[in-house]
C-alpha cells in the first residue's frame, strides 16, 4: 500500500497546508482512536508537543478527533518525544502522541504515535490508520454520553526529570563540570536544564527561550556550532545540543570539537562492554554509520549492524538481534535499557557519566576513532521523482564503480521533507568529493 500520510516519522509537513490541516489532524486522532479502542475499559491518550506555534492548532484538532470516538485525553503541554514515550506506558495509556516535526524549521509539523508499549507503531499499523482516515470513518462516533473528556496533567515535565536522573549513576554527581545546553527553543527548554543543575553541574543555557517561531533556528543540535561557540567562549567542560523535540542529541569538547552520534555509539558501547552492560555483541547503526565507527567496534570485537535510516527501524533491528545500544550519526540514540526511543538528554548524561568516571577531559574521553572523510549533501526538489530518471541512476552505478569497494556511496529520499539525502565515503576525500558532486548535479537536472 502506498503511503500517502505517514514517512519515516510519523505524519510530517506544512502546517495549516494539505500536508497538515487541522482536518487531516482531527482524522488522525478518530483513526487512531478507533483502532487502539479495545475492551470495556476507560479507554486514554496521551499527548505532548514541542514549541511551534502550530502545536496549539495541532494539538486542539487531535483532542477532537480522539474525544469524538470516545478516549480520554491526558494533555502535558511542551515536553520531549522520548518523555511521551515513557509516560504513555506509565500511565497506562492505549496510545501516546507527539507533535513535533523534529528537527525541521517552525514551519513544518508532524504528528508521531506510539503504542501502550511506548514504542512507535508499525507500518502496518500506519496503514490501518491511513485506511480509516480515507474511507471509514463515517462509523465508529461515540454516543454523546461517552465522549471523552480531556484533562491536562501539570507535573508531566516532574515526571521526566525525575526519570531522567535515575538513568545516571547514583553514587555520581556533576559537581565542577560547568556544561552547556541549547534546546534548540524546543520541547526541553525547562527538563534538561533541570536535569543537569539537580545533578550538581554548573549550566549554561542557550535555546531556551522559545517564541513559537524561532525552534531549531541557528540553534540546537542541525546548527551546534551556536553551542560550540558558547563552550569556548565560556571555557565550558562539555557542550550538549538537543533537537526540537529532544530525541536526538550532538555534544561538544571543552575546546568545541562536535562529538557525533557515531562518537557517542563508540563510548557507550565501550564502556558498557567493559562494565557488562552490553548486550547482542555490538551496537545497531544505520547506513549511514562511518565506517570509522565500525572498524573501531572491531577492534573492541564488537559488531556494527547497520539498519535502516530512522530510529524505529534501528529499534527492531535491536529488538531482532537483542543489542540494547543503537542509533544514528545524526544523534538519535536508543539505549533500550531506559527508553523505547532515542532520547538526546539521557544519552548524554551516559556519555558525561563515563567521562565523570574516568575523570579525563571530554577531548580524550569522547573520541575515540578517526572518522573516514564522508560527504553529505541534500538536494531539495519540488516536483518528481528525480531517482528514477536514468540520467541519475547512470550516474550513481558509475560513481559506485568509481569508489570501487574503497569507499560507500549511499543515495536515499528523506521520509519527512522534499529533499534527496547523498553521502559517500572514502579514504581518499578529493575522489569523494567529486563522486557527490556528481550524483547532485544528475539530481538537480532531472529535478527541474
Amino acid at each position: 500500500m502506498t503511503r500517502k500520510f505517514f514517512g519515516t516519522d510519523g505524519i510530517r509537513g506544512r502546517a495549516n497546508s494539505s500536508a497538515l490541516s487541522p482536518e487531516l489532524a482531527m482524522k488522525a486522532g478518530m483513526a487512531a482512536g478507533r483502532i487502539f479502542t479495545k475492551g470495556d475499559h476507560r479507554h486514554r491518550v496521551v499527548i505532548g508537543k514541542d514549541t511551534r506555534l502550530s502545536g496549539y492548532m495541532v494539538e486542539s484538532a487531535l483532542v477532537a478527533g480522539f474525544t469524538s470516538v470516545g478516549m480520554d485525553v491526558f494533555q502535558f503541554g511542551p515536553l520531549p518525544t522520548p518523555a511521551v514515550a515513557m509516560l504513555t506506558r506509565s500511565l497506562r495509556a492505549d496510545l501516546g502522541v507527539m507533535i513535533s516535526a523534529s528537527h525541521n524549521p517552525f514551519e513544518d509539523n508532524g504528528i508521531k504515535f506510539f503504542g501502550p508499549d511506548g514504542q512507535k507503531l508499525s507500518d502496518e499499523r500506519e496503514h490501518e490508520i491511513e485506511a480509516l482516515m480515507a474511507n471509514g470513518l463515517e462509523e465508529g462516533l461515540a454516543d454523546p454520553r461517552e465522549i471523552g473528556r480531556a484533562k491536562r496533567i501539570d507535573d508531566a515535565q516532574a515526571r521526566y526529570i525525575e526519570f531522567a536522573k535515575r538513568t545516571f549513576p547514583k553514587n555520581m554527581r556533576l559537581d565542577g563540570l560547568r556544561i552547556v545546553i541549547d534546546c534548540a527553543n524546543g520541547a526541553a527548554y525547562r527538563v534538561a536544564p533541570a536535569v543537569l543543575w539537580e545533578l550538581g553541574a554548573d549550566i549554561v543555557q542557550i535555546g531556551v527561550t522559545p517564541d513559537g517561531f524561532n525552534i531549531n533556528s541557528e540553534c540546537g543540535s542541525t546548527a551546534p556550532e551556536a553551542m560550540a561557540r558558547k563552550v569556548r567562549e565560556m571555557r565550558a567542560d562539555f557542550g550538549i545540543a538537543l533537537d526540537g523535540d529532544a530525541d536526538r542529541v550532538v555534544m561538544a569538547d571543552e575546546n568545541g570539537q562536535i562529538i557525533d552520534g557515531d562518537q557517542i555509539l563508540a563510548l557507550i558501547a565501550r564502556s558498557w562492554k567493559r562494565s557488562g552492560e552490553l548486550k547482542g555483541g555490538g551496537v545497531v547503526g544505520t547506513v549511514m554509520s562511518n565506517a570509522g565507527l565500525e572498524r573501531y567496534l572491531k577492534s573492541l570485537d564488537l559488531t556494527l549492524a547497520r539498519a535502516a535510516v530512522g530510529d524505529r527501524y534501528v529499534l527492531g533491528m535491536m529488538h531482532e538481534g537483542g543489542f540494547n545500544v543503537g542509533g544514528e550519526q545524526s544523534g538519535h540514540i536508543i539505549l533500550s535499557d531506559f527508553s523505547t526511543t532515542g532520547d538526546g538528554l539521557v544519552a548524554a548524561l551516559q556519555v558525561l557519566a563515563v567521562i565523570a568516571d574516568e575523570n579525563k577531559s571530554a577531548s580524550e574521553a569522547a573520541h575515540l576513532y578517526e572518522p573516514l572523510p564522508q560527504v553529505l549533501h541534500n538536494v531539495r526538489f519540488k516536483n518528481g521523482q528525480p531517482l528514477s530518471d536514468k540520467r541519475v541512476t547512470d550516474c550513481i552505478q558509475q560513481a559506485e564503480a568509481r569508489l570501487n569497494g574503497a569507499g560507500r556511496l549511499l543515495v536515499r529520499k528523506s521520509g519527512t521533507e522534499p529533499v534527496i539525502r547523498i553521502m559517500a565515503e572514502s579514504d581518499d576525500i578529493a575522489l569523494v568529493q567529486q563522486v557527490v558532486r556528481d550524483v547532485a548535479m544528475a539530481i538537480e537536472e532531472a529535478a527541474r
